[in-house]
């Protein structure tokens, strides 16, 4: 049986939170996007860094932003996100002794235009037309798909989308995360070192997510990763 992927998002207990969590990224993208970025200048950002201080940001995330080992994958993620993390990350409420100095090493248009050329990159992940019910013996298919409400926790798809894939400019990408960077995520929350975020939702959420569960998560969205075609965001 396979549903739409905008009626499976919405449906039963999903909705609320959906609608909630949509209507807040809008909100929280005007809020975040303090500069229109010029993706031609982030791109030499990208490659070539800012002599002396900040280094090529492709010497840790790749080429084209596609990641490197324990360094995520920045390419076709959103613009305002990108931009949020990389204030986050120059004020010190998220934590990382590698990005700090970087992001410290950036003016906010610097900041802008980096995050509109790796907006522009293409993610890999697909976006896809339909989404199959998960066999709830399937814990990472079950959690990304449906979630665990009895205990508070809502699907990854309803704010990542059913292939990881994100949504919109602030809700990112997830799909090509692997298992130990999505738990150091996971962690941060849990100990304070990367800010709430919006309604607090990751916060409160991976207090409830076991290493257990974060392994599960990851390897349904590696298989969806290897799975489907790709697509340009």
């Amino acid at each position: 049986m396979m549903k739409a992927a905008s009626d499976f998002l919405c449906f039963g207990p999903y909705r609320p939170l959906y609608k909630l969590t949509t209507l807040l990224f809008f909100v929280a993208g005007s809020v975040h996007a303090q500069a229109s970025g010029d993706a031609k200048a982030g791109e030499s950002i990208a490659s070539k860094g800012v002599p002396p201080a900040v280094a090529a940001c492709s010497s840790c995330h790749g080429a084209k932003g596609e990641g490197l080992a324990a360094f995520p994958p920045l390419a076709g993620q959103g613009a305002a996100y990108l931009q949020a993390q990389l204030a986050a990350f120059a004020s010190g409420t998220r934590k990382n002794a590698v990005m700090e100095p970087v992001a410290k090493g950036l003016k906010a248009q610097d900041q802008a235009n980096v995050a509109a050329y790796f907006a522009s990159l293409p993610s890999g992940i697909a976006s896809p037309k339909s989404v199959p019910v998960p066999d709830p013996k399937d814990v990472g298919a079950w959690l990304a798909l449906r979630g665990r409400m009895n205990d508070g926790v809502p699907a990854c798809a309803s704010c990542h989308g059913p292939h990881g894939e994100g949504v919109g400019s602030n809700f990112p990408a997830i799909g090509k995360l692997n298992a130990a960077y999505m738990q150091s995520q996971i962690d941060a929350w849990k100990q304070g070192s990367r800010g709430p975020g919006p309604l607090e939702l990751m916060l409160h959420i991976a207090k409830k997510l076991s290493n257990q569960d974060v392994e599960a998560i990851a390897q349904y969205y590696a298989k969806q990763a290897t799975a489907a075609p790709a697509t340009s965001k």
